[in-house]
């Protein structure tokens, strides 16, 4: 099989992607790893095994962050080889692009040129905070499914349906899901794993924000007659968990492996370019934007 060759676009302010996605794909220089800004990613990376547990047949060949010094970090821990000037230097030698920042108001100007070049590319959580913001990236698809975003957590081994919770799901009266930091930047990873575990909850009725100050408690009603409540927290100390309440019992899910939910992201994002396909359809992001733009507004 072919290896695919990706670029990797980052950083943007408290998220560290470049560093464990490009490990994700190419293993990862212990020393310097240590000196990563984000301790955890060391942790967690450190215990696995290389190179068993890395994608195969896929390699971070370029990098590209807005200082020089953080892409040469970032490549001599992730043994990403090529540091690039400008992220447009990369097309033409990468096969597709993994732009690896969270911050939804750059997403459109830095993932054109890729689109534009025909290149598949993972956008980071989230696409948008918009609707129309959404829209607007969605339109320069030159094929649909160009496009893969989500939040890993999606793909989370802690939020998956099993045989415990089904009967739970099958009798749902209420979800209540926690996670800290900011609504833009962190309620999609609540958001869209509950929307992916509960297909059915139809569509929704009532969004409310009833939040003060950086908490943010977002009360959504859906046809399905089930509630949900999403919390972000803020500076608040909190669980990453989803709870599920049913008419006579209830089980709370909490989020523990983080290499397992970024790799299997990842191995979504490779089998869409390896297979042609869509992996996840435009409707169910645009759901989890949905809650996401409506939940800005406190009452």
């Amino acid at each position: 099989m072919e290896k695919l060759r990706i670029g990797v676009l980052g950083m943007s302010e408290g998220n560290g992607h470049p560093y464990s996605w490009g490990a994700i794909f190419n293993g990862f220089d212990q020393e310097y790893m240590n000196d990563c800004p984000f301790p955890v990613i060391s942790e967690y990376l450190g215990q696995q095994s290389f190179p068993k547990d890395a994608i195969p047949n896929a390699f971070v060949t370029h990098i590209w962050t807005q200082e020089k010094e953080i892409s040469k970090h970032i490549a001599s821990a992730a043994k990403i080889p090529n540091i690039v000037e400008n992220y447009e230097d990369m097309i033409g030698h990468v096969d597709a692009v993994l732009l690896a920042r969270d911050d939804p108001e750059n997403h459109y100007e830095m993932s054109k040129p890729f689109l534009e070049a025909g290149l598949p590319i993972f956008i980071d959580k989230p696409l948008a905070t918009s609707i129309n913001e959404a829209e607007k990236i969605f339109a320069l698809q030159k094929y649909e499914g160009q496009i893969f975003t989500c939040s890993s957590l999606r793909y989370a081994k802690e939020f998956q349906r099993t045989e415990e919770i089904s009967p739970i799901i099958d009798n749902l009266r209420l979800v209540d899901a926690t996670i800290p930091k900011s609504w833009t930047k962190y309620a999609i990873h609540i958001v869209e794993p509950v929307l992916n575990l509960l297909p059915n909850l139809g569509k929704p009725i009532e969004i409310t924000n009833s939040g003060k100050s950086d908490i943010n408690i977002v009360t959504v009603h859906w046809s399905s007659n089930v509630t949900t409540v999403f919390k972000v927290l803020g500076k608040t100390s909190c669980p990453l968990s989803i709870r599920l309440f049913g008419e006579n019992s209830f089980k709370e899910l909490v989020f523990k492996d983080t290499y397992y939910a970024f790799k299997t992201s990842l191995e979504h994002f490779i089998k869409g370019i390896r297979e042609n396909t869509i992996i996840i359809p435009r409707k169910e992001t645009m759901s989890v934007l949905e809650v996401i733009e409506k939940g800005f507004q406190k009452v």
